[in-house]
């Protein structure tokens, strides 16, 4: 490793512990559980239309929302109560759309968490109580029916003049909210042929996978497909349940491969960068120019009982300051690029500035990595 002049010995000691620490963090393992996801086994999405009702008067006004109305007309005429041509005017309630999500062998009965927002003006939904509301999923069919009262994420305090509000008033959830009426059609202990899908693709860590599932069983039961696949044969080796082998493999520890990225949001200044990441033999020089503008007028006064005026005259200070560098460093190819930000981060150099350097590395073709802006 060679970093010269000006790095230093400082920079040295900083670039050699966090190579020692990157090379520690690359090697940690992880349950196949965490990375894969088994086919067929996914949740399913369902969408709502209800009312909220018990508002203190801070709903939706429903001559700007007539929705809303319509929906109001149609719950009471399914409840007996004839309002044709009758006006309301009831700031009491709000039109909502719920949604939730159906897990992977939800049962008939069971409950599950629901989100309710406001589509129309309603101001807040803090107090209110949802009205029965089917929940339907993609194919039309209804899978359950929320109801219940709303937990609220958010405050609104108001007077004549002026209002605050903190969080989102106008969303809120209802834990346990809902209750499946319906079940997915799918029977997973008949399935035969189970396929394990990555959530990283990567052809090493599918290989991985492949090998430690072989080896806990004791047969060559999984065969890497592609990056993102790996085929689980159960029928050719008279697997009868599933279930139970995914208990045996799940919890297998493989070691994880991924592709070096680089990650920064110029609008925070955060760079995340991982270990893999290398550079090409490159030099780097990094400093910055200062440009100052001052206008300070000067105001001239006639001498007393003149026939003079008063005179402005103009006085500016401009001034160019070049700040210096860190000097020009040229880095190595066994550097990598974790090293280089700690070394630079050790000599002061800002987030926003390490960013700059970081995309000119990676326009010179040194910075062998992907490269994301956000």
């Amino acid at each position: 490793m060679t970093l010269r002049p000006l790095f230093g010995l400082c920079l040295l000691l900083v670039l050699l512990v966090a190579g020692g620490l990157a090379g520690e963090a690359n090697a940690s393992p992880a349950r196949i559980k965490d990375l894969v996801e088994v086919d067929g086994v996914r949740g399913n999405d369902l969408l709502g239309y209800g009312l909220v009702v018990g508002l203190n008067n801070s709903g939706d006004s429903l001559r700007n929302s007539p929705f809303t109305e319509d929906a109001i007309v149609n719950l009471l005429e399914r409840l007996g109560v004839n309002v044709t041509g009758e006006q309301i005017r009831a700031r009491n309630v709000a039109a909502v759309l719920v949604t939730a999500s159906l897990p992977p062998f939800a049962r008939a009965g069971s409950q599950i968490d629901v989100n309710v927002s406001a589509i129309g003006d309603a101001a807040s939904l803090m107090g209110g109580t949802l009205v029965m509301t089917p929940l339907n999923a993609a194919d039309g069919q209804i899978y359950a029916v929320a109801q219940g009262s709303i937990l609220a994420g958010g405050i609104v305090a108001q007077g004549e003049a002026s209002s605050v509000t903190q969080g989102v008033p106008t969303a809120g959830i209802i834990p346990g909210g809902a209750r499946v009426e319906r079940e997915v059609a799918f029977d997973f202990s008949q399935m035969r042929d189970m396929r394990l899908a990555l959530r990283n693709p990567d052809f090493t860590t599918a290989a991985r996978i492949e090998a430690a599932i072989n080896q806990d069983v004791g047969a060559k039961i999984a065969r890497m497909v592609d990056s993102g696949t790996v085929r689980l044969d159960l029928a050719s080796f008279g697997i009868d349940s599933p279930a139970r082998l995914m208990a045996q493999i799940e919890n297998i520890e493989v070691a994880t491969s991924t592709k070096a990225r680089v990650v920064v949001d110029q609008r925070s200044g955060t760079i995340i960068l991982g270990s893999d990441v290398r550079i090409s033999r490159v030099a780097v020089t990094q400093g910055s120019l200062t440009l100052r503008v001052e206008e300070t007028p000067l105001v001239v006064q006639p001498n007393p009982f003149s026939d003079g005026r008063s005179v402005v005259i103009p006085r500016t200070n401009a001034q160019i300051q070049q700040n210096p560098g860190n000097g020009l460093a040229i880095v190595d190819n066994s550097v990598s690029l974790p090293d280089v930000v700690a070394g630079l981060n050790a000599l002061g150099v800002s987030a926003h500035d390490m960013i700059d350097i970081l995309k000119s590395i990676k326009a010179a073709g040194a910075l062998h990595a992907e490269f994301i802006v956000q």
